[in-house]
């Protein structure tokens, strides 16, 4: 242990303690946590859509439009393939056109009933009323 020189008895111990070393091991102790954790950052990915600049307008007929849904879950309108997203868009593109076009939905009979279900929920949410089956004489067989 150190001792003190001034003013006190030989062989006594000091009574105050060196606190340098300490706060200098603190000090460097700090600097490498603030130098090794990472920097965090408060980001959201979002995948936005991409701008296509040559896309055709999309295929809404005046009169009747065909939405089918093949056996492995597919939706088309009119024939191109789309999605749940795209066919909500058409629906009401459709519905603010003067007359109104019929919408045929004409489901596979292999097709799954959820993504049938999913059609008609998004047609029902989109306030289709000139809506009509095609193709029931092919379910026949099924019960």
């Amino acid at each position: 242990m150190a001792m003190s020189s001034g003013g006190t008895a030989e062989g006594e111990p000091m009574m105050d303690i060196n606190t340098t070393p300490l706060i200098d091991v603190m000090l460097v102790l700090l600097i490498m946590f603030i130098i090794t954790i990472p920097v965090q950052t408060h980001a959201v990915k979002l995948d936005l859509p991409q701008n296509q600049p040559n896309t055709p307008p999309p295929p809404i007929l005046p009169v009747k439009n065909r939405v089918t849904v093949d056996s492995a879950g597919k939706i088309y309108w009119n024939g191109s393939p789309i999605d749940l997203t795209v066919l909500r868009q058409y629906l009401d593109q459709t519905q603010q056109m003067n007359p109104i076009p019929e919408l045929h939905l004409e489901p596979d009979p292999q097709a799954r009933y959820e993504v049938v279900d999913e059609v008609l929920a998004v047609t029902k949410r989109a306030n289709v009323t000139k809506m009509g089956f095609v193709g029931n004489e092919r379910y026949a067989g099924y019960e």
